[in-house]
């Protein structure tokens, strides 16, 4: 369960491409943003190659990802690995039958749906994000996979913000993460 160090020097481009912004989007809150490294075409490759080399070893089947920036690096991840691709989709977004799973946020609640057809039973599924906070969407997009019968090998996030501790509540589920903060 790797915590991303600035060795590799690619891992160094990205996070001098991650912008600290202040007192967004409430005061005392530092928002790391990841759209410069998103707009840099050498770091963006980078952080998709370096997330298919840090998930390459669980075999996955299927690359799920988050909408939506969570889409910008698992969909080139999926690609890269010669594997399919699912979104996961705040409710209303997707057009066939769907599973749903609400999880709390810090004032209230809120949903993610994945097409029940999308992931057949004994999948090997890594879940890929830009960023692991609290870890709530993560862990309810875990129980959407569980629930239609997928098998979650592993977590891969660009960003890790380690003081919210969200790798707590992916128990038993390998955590990459390229940078840590």
């Amino acid at each position: 369960m790797s915590r991303g160090t600035d060795a590799d020097p690619r891992r160094a481009l990205l996070r001098a491409r991650v912008r600290d912004v202040p007192d967004f989007p409430k005061p005392g809150i530092l928002f790391r943003d990841l759209t410069p490294l998103m707009g840099d075409g050498a770091a963006l490759r980078h952080a998709v190659d370096l997330l298919a080399e840090a998930v390459t070893h669980h075999r996955p089947e299927l690359i799920v990802a988050i909408e939506s920036r969570g889409f910008i690096f698992g969909a080139p991840v999926a690609a890269s690995l010669g594997v399919g691709f699912v979104p996961v989709r705040k409710p209303g977004k997707l057009p066939h039958k769907t599973r749903r799973r609400s999880y709390d946020l810090e004032y209230g609640t809120d949903a993610l749906e994945m097409h029940a057809d999308a992931v057949v039973a004994g999948a090997r599924v890594v879940i890929v994000d830009d960023l692991l906070a609290t870890g709530g969407t993560a862990s309810a997009t875990t129980e959407l996979v569980r629930e239609i019968g997928g098998q979650v090998v592993g977590a891969a996030f660009v960003v890790e913000l380690e003081l919210l501790r969200g790798r707590d509540r992916l128990t038993g589920i390998p955590v990459e993460a390229l940078l840590t903060y």
